[in-house]
């Protein structure tokens, strides 16, 4: 391998190097002409400094700082948790606008995917029945008619509703018989009773009671987006009848997404129906029926201005923001040039990456609302005795990333160039084209459940070290930033971008392969690893306790 590709200088003004390869000790490389020796063996994906740096200098990566040396660093020392400490840029809350080139998207414009137009103008993906509980004492329900459904209309499982379903297709067609256990199919398959329906999907979730009153209603915002989902069709909702995400908390949070109240939702009180057999069988009925009429529903071409992608990376390693991450953070501009929307979340990881995005925001309203979330997370993290500097996981750390402001600036790369069009506290719904910025966590599930909460009707999500991560509702497509990564773990990975580390692809090439591929998820021509492995995972999060 040439020594071009063995380091990689990010920025003009970074003082380290990245090892795209284990480099050996006292081995010289070279880079744009200069020659560097490592002053100990160089783990792959590790920096290294170019010159000496004593106790208290600023180390610097992609362009701003990411750490303070708190002991001595020889030239060519490898950088490790040892002699770096957590330090970020300081950052200006006035906005210092600048142009924005945009990508050449002229060759997408009349590109379309096959998407589920839905009345209020949003298409989705995918086309689901949604079945959730506004409480948690109705998880046990909402399990009950989880096998019930999925069973008997051939999307899998089984207990004593399962007769009532069963019931219910005869009665539908009496010349078609119900699949058996044996005959049902594997995940993300179709069902031959609604052949238009993905799948019907539940929920569930430990809140809705006990918590704060902002737990309430944070979680009834969150449940109402994912009912006013563009890949949902309908929801079915169990509530107990005490509890403090109340109904009406809910149906005033679908109202603020869809003044119209277009979609179908299904309301059951379990205190006011009485017998749990009275509340179970009155929702079957009404669920079947409501499937009926998803079912008439069919895929037509829809322009790629109706795409919502959302922006995640998570088992992050330091290949992340070099080759997956900027790769996302292009398709992202290229849907804001065609007018798409996409959303950058994961807030702690935007710790030193504050005055770019501050500068990309579209007015001073705008950033001042990013400064006010970001400063009042990092407020409630500290106050459980946390804070964004501990934001690393054990695996990040080991992958090269040692500080919260080195994963930050390569996490932010998700976001491209673009401008910043709109800042969204969770859970709040994006309804303008272009790059908005969304208040979570950098927990995997936490962070998608609150970006398909969002509108994602897609998700792209980068991984270095391997996640399983999915949602209930919406693809999530894993890349991977090292081919040796997606070759050991290609039951989980669709999209390796391991050749812009080799040099055999560049970033936009690789960017728009990666947007072929979204529309094929899109239009249900292909199924992600998470949907062929049944990975629905749903999280709430709980404001300020994560990360």
């Amino acid at each position: 391998m040439a020594d071009v590709q063995k380091v990689l200088k990010l920025d003009p003004h970074d003082n380290v190097l990245v090892a795209l390869t284990a480099l050996a000790a006292n081995q010289p490389v070279t880079y744009a002409g200069k020659t560097y020796v490592p002053a100990a063996n160089v783990p792959a994906k590790f920096k290294f400094v170019e010159h000496e740096m004593p106790v208290g200098a600023e180390v610097v990566m992609y362009g701003v700082i990411v750490g303070k040396v708190r002991e001595p660093i020889p030239a060519g020392g490898v950088v490790t948790t040892k002699n770096l400490t957590h330090d970020a840029s300081a950052y200006s809350t006035t906005r210092s606008p600048h142009p924005w080139t945009a990508p050449d998207v002229s060759s997408w414009r009349q590109r379309t995917f096959l998407g589920y137009h839905r009345a209020d103008g949003q298409v989705g993906t995918r086309n689901y029945w949604l079945i959730l509980p506004l409480v948690f004492c109705e998880n046990r329900n909402v399990e009950l008619l989880r096998e019930a459904f999925e069973e008997e209309l051939g999307y899998r499982k089984s207990n004593e509703y399962r007769r009532q379903v069963r019931a219910l297709i005869a009665r539908r067609s009496e010349s078609t018989s119900p699949m058996s256990t044996a005959d049902s199919a594997i995940h993300g398959a179709t069902s031959p009773i609604f052949p238009n329906v993905d799948g019907v999907r539940f929920l569930f979730h430990e809140g809705g009671c006990g918590g704060t009153r902002q737990d309430a209603h944070a979680l009834c915002g969150l449940l109402a987006g994912y009912i006013q989902h563009p890949n949902v069709a309908g929801a079915t909702v169990l509530s107990l009848g005490c509890q403090n995400a109340e109904i009406s908390i809910l149906l005033e949070e679908i109202r603020k997404r869809d003044p119209q109240a277009s979609k179908p939702v299904l309301i059951f009180d379990q205190q006011a129906l009485g017998l749990e057999s009275n509340m179970l069988g009155r929702a079957i009925e009404q669920t079947f029926a409501a499937l009926e009429q998803a079912n008439a529903a069919q895929r037509t071409p829809a322009p790629l201005t109706k795409l919502t992608v959302g922006l995640k990376c998570g088992g992050s390693d330091g290949f992340s923001g070099i080759s997956a991450n900027p790769a996302l953070g292009h398709v992202s501009d290229m849907l804001a040039a065609l007018g798409g929307k996409s959303i950058l979340s994961e807030f702690p990881e935007l710790c030193g990456a504050e005055q770019g995005l501050i500068d990309r925001c579209i007015n001073q309203a705008t950033a001042d609302r990013f400064v006010e979330l970001m400063t009042t997370y990092a407020a409630r993290a500290r106050a459980v005795h946390s804070g964004f500097e501990m934001n690393p996981s054990p695996g990040n750390i080991r992958d090269g990333l040692i500080t919260d402001a080195m994963k930050s600036a390569g996490a932010a790369r998700k976001g491209g160039t673009s401008p910043v069009v709109d800042v969204l506290d969770y859970p709040e719904y994006a309804t303008k084209p272009g790059l908005s910025l969304l208040c979570t966590p950098g927990n995997d599930v936490e962070c998608v459940t609150a970006q398909v909460g969002a509108g994602a009707n897609i998700v792209l999500f980068t991984t270095g070290m391997g996640t399983p991560t999915g949602n209930a509702i919406a693809p999530v497509i894993k890349v991977a930033t090292n081919t040796q990564m997606a070759m050991r773990m290609s039951d989980i990975i669709d999209i390796d971008t391991g050749n812009i580390i080799t040099g055999a692809s560049t970033i936009e090439q690789v960017a728009s392969d990666m947007l072929e591929t979204v529309i094929d998820v899109a239009s249900g021509r292909k199924h992600t690893k998470a949907e062929l492995n049944g990975q629905y995972d749903f999280i709430p999060w709980k404001r300020g306790i994560s990360l």
